[in-house]
C-alpha cells in the first residue's frame, strides 16, 4: 500500500474521458487506480503517469460480475489504500431497435452501467463512513434523462443510473459523502470525427475531467447533485 493519503478509483477507463479523468485526479494529488475490463490501454497509462511521477495502478475489471470486482477492490486497497474518491464511468452502448433487442443485450447494458456502480458503491462507501468524508460520481448522457428511439437498453440503463445516484445522495448525504450525477449530453471528442460531428461540435475529454474535480473540490455547504455538460452548439 502506498500509504498516499489521497486515493481515487475510476471504473471504465479507456482513452476518452476515462483517461482524462485519471490524469486530472493524478495532478490534483490523488493515488489513482484505473479499472478496466482490459487491462491494455490502463497498462500503457500507468506508464506514462508513472514516468510523470505520478501514482496510477492498472486493475482489469468486469463491474457487471461481483466476483470481479471483489478482487479489483482487494487489488486496490492493497496498491493505494482506502478511497475517498470513487467515479463510475463503465458503460454499455447497444442501440437496437425494440423487436431486435435481444434480453443478453438489454441485461448485459444494465449490469455494466447500474449493477456494476452499485457493486463499486458498496465496496468504497464503508471506507467513506470511516473517514467522514467521500465523492461518488456517475457519468451519465442524454440518455438518463431522454429515452431515444432505438435505445431502449440503454436508455433504460442510464435511468437506472439516475435513480440510484439519487437514491445514494439521499441515504449517504448527510453522513458526509457527496454524490453526483452528471448529464453528458453530447459526445466526447476522441480525436477523430464521429457521426459528423468534429471537435467543435464535441466535449473534450479533459474539459469534461475539469468539471469532476470541482466537484469533488466542493464544499459540502454548497453540493452539486446533478451536473449537466454539453458544447456550446449542442440543441437542449
Amino acid at each position: 500500500m502506498t500509504g498516499h493519503g489521497k486515493a481515487a478509483v475510476v471504473a471504465g477507463v479507456g482513452p476518452g474521458l476515462g483517461a482524462a479523468l485519471c490524469r486530472s485526479l493524478v495532478q490534483a494529488g490523488y493515488a489513482v487506480a484505473a479499472l478496466a475490463r482490459s487491462g491494455d490501454f490502463a497498462g500503457v497509462l500507468a506508464q506514462e503517469v508513472r514516468a510523470a511521477g505520478g501514482i496510477l495502478i492498472p486493475v482489469q475489471c468486469d463491474v457487471s460480475d461481483a466476483q470481479s470486482v471483489d478482487r479489483a477492490f482487494s487489488a486496490v486497497e492493497q496498491g493505494i489504500g482506502e478511497v475517498s474518491v470513487f467515479i463510475h464511468n463503465a458503460s454499455r452502448l447497444v442501440g437496437a431497435p425494440l423487436l431486435e433487442l435481444s434480453e443478453s443485450a438489454f441485461t448485459e447494458v444494465w449490469q455494466v452501467s447500474c449493477l456494476g456502480a452499485l457493486l463499486c458503491a458498496q465496496k468504497v462507501i464503508p471506507g467513506m463512513l470511516k473517514q467522514g468524508h467521500g465523492t461518488l460520481l456517475f457519468s451519465g448522457a442524454t440518455a438518463s434523462v431522454r429515452g431515444g428511439a432505438g435505445f431502449a437498453a440503454f436508455a433504460s440503463a442510464k435511468f437506472a443510473l439516475r435513480g440510484l445516484a439519487q437514491s445514494l445522495a439521499r441515504e449517504f448525504g448527510p453522513r458526509g459523502i457527496h454524490v453526483a450525477h452528471v448529464v453528458i449530453d453530447g459526445l466526447i471528442w476522441s480525436g477523430e470525427p464521429r457521426r459528423g460531428f468534429g471537435q467543435e461540435q464535441s466535449l473534450l475529454p479533459e474539459a469534461v475531467a475539469e468539471c469532476y474535480l470541482q466537484l469533488i473540490r466542493q464544499d459540502r455547504s454548497a453540493w452539486t447533485h446533478e451536473l449537466d455538460l454539453r458544447p456550446d452548439v449542442e440543441k437542449f
